[in-house]
């Protein structure tokens, strides 16, 4: 199980963007969800966040796109009190944004591991445990690792 934040899932839809690094690695996890090999644990605001960049990135785009990521079978959100709990400690512990620590927090409380592209998040967190950096991500046998 995964958990990825907003900086992996909008290179989805950014294919040729050229400021956007990793998105082979990006799409690579997209492929292994839509074949059943990954399942995505997503905190509840993930749509909204990753729409909110598309509609600057691609606005002509940005509808059908939000209304695709609306179909993903391959997602599930995860909204319980622990998470909140656990993101507003993450939040104080690293003095990180909210929005930015619930996708930490579902893959902390659910045993799943957070996939980011945001190298300063991952320089302020990664010492806590459950997460990657996208860029650090390589396929093994078909299984990111």
């Amino acid at each position: 199980m995964w958990t990825i934040d907003a900086s992996v899932a909008v290179k989805w839809f950014c294919p040729d963007k050229p400021d956007e690094a990793e998105i082979d690695k990006a799409l690579l996890l997209l492929d292994l969800a839509m074949a059943g090999d990954v399942h995505f644990l997503q905190p509840p605001h993930w749509i909204a966040e990753v729409a909110g960049v598309l509609v600057r990135y691609h606005p002509v785009t940005a509808d059908s796109n939000v209304q695709d990521m609306l179909l993903f079978d391959f997602c599930e959100t995860i909204d319980h009190a622990s998470v909140y709990r656990r993101a507003i400690t993450l939040a104080k512990t690293i003095d990180h944004h909210l929005f930015d620590t619930l996708y930490h927090a579902v893959a902390l409380e659910a045993g799943a591991t957070f996939v980011t592209a945001d190298a300063r998040y991952y320089a302020k967190a990664a010492g806590l445990g459950g997460m990657a950096l996208l860029a650090n991500i390589a396929p093994h046998n078909g299984i990111p690792m």
